[in-house]
């Protein structure tokens, strides 16, 4: 017999598969009609992809929990749901990749509207935001404009036409002293080498060499956790590079490479 914990558990994951198949439907929008079509929360809008993976996952995960049903578990739905609330609490990290829940009652209308058709505040759709951890567009250097020149006149031609007017004869003479002989500049001391700036701040090869070590444990880590969660290997290098906080896309692959032997062995892949 099913508890309350499976029945609220088996709801879920009837949500979950009508939001996915939603998702798959709106996949072959065009971008501005995706972002109409339903009131989204601030997200990467899902490759079609990943929203078949997301559905297989959820329609196996739907079949164990209807497997342990019949074998009278009743202790599996209960530790999903704290599954579930210790990773939304505590395991989970700043990752704008995800699918957001779609909900058939919320579809808009893409049909286009008539011109003095008149609009609710609710029909307005805003682009969502990009937030401080996105991929920001440097800004664009506008030159300043120079005021045109002044529009020659008779005036201004005589003005420039005019002679620098004489000293006066009373003017005293300034004397100006006599400039001082070349003398031979010493050479500016060197500094030994090997020694940072400290005006410029220039990072020790130490400090270098321990942000890199940490760089590539936290990779190394991150790839470890997604490989003990159902992750594919080709799956890490994107997955580990839209992280807040990791390297680039091509430093990801290159350590991943490096250290593919050492992932295996702690998480037992083949």
């Amino acid at each position: 017999m099913a508890t309350p914990a499976d029945q609220r558990l088996l709801e879920l994951l009837e949500k979950w598969l009508n939001s996915l198949e939603l998702h798959a439907k709106y996949s072959s929008l065009d971008n501005d009609s995706y972002w109409k079509v339903q009131p989204w929360a601030e997200h990467q809008r899902p490759n079609r992809w990943i929203i078949d993976l997301a559905m297989q996952k959820t329609i196996a995960l739907r079949a164990h929990v209807q497997d342990r049903i019949k074998t009278g578990d009743a202790k599996f739905s209960d530790s999903l749901e704290l599954m579930i609330f210790l990773a939304n609490l505590v395991g989970s990290e700043h990752i704008e990749r995800f699918i957001p829940a779609a909900d058939a009652q919320n579809e808009r209308s893409l049909a286009p509207e008539a011109p003095n058709a008149a609009r609710s505040p609710s029909d307005t759709v805003t682009t969502p935001a990009v937030s401080a951890t996105a991929t920001r567009e440097m800004p664009k250097f506008v030159p300043t404009q120079r005021a045109p020149p002044p529009t020659s006149t008779a005036q201004v031609a005589r003005t420039e036409r005019k002679a620098p007017a004489p000293p006066k004869h009373g003017a005293k003479a300034v004397n100006k002293p006599p400039p001082k002989p070349a003398t031979a500049g010493k050479p500016a001391p060197q500094k030994p080498a090997g020694k940072p700036d400290s005006k410029t701040g220039a990072t020790l090869p130490a400090e270098r060499n321990a942000s890199s070590e940490a760089t590539r444990a936290q990779v190394v880590a991150d790839a470890e956790r997604l490989v003990q969660w159902g992750r594919k290997w080709y799956e890490l290098p994107e997955l580990i590079a839209r992280m807040a906080g990791r390297p680039s896309l091509p430093e990801v692959r290159r350590i991943l490479k490096e250290n593919k032997s050492a992932i295996d062995s702690k998480t037992g892949s083949p």
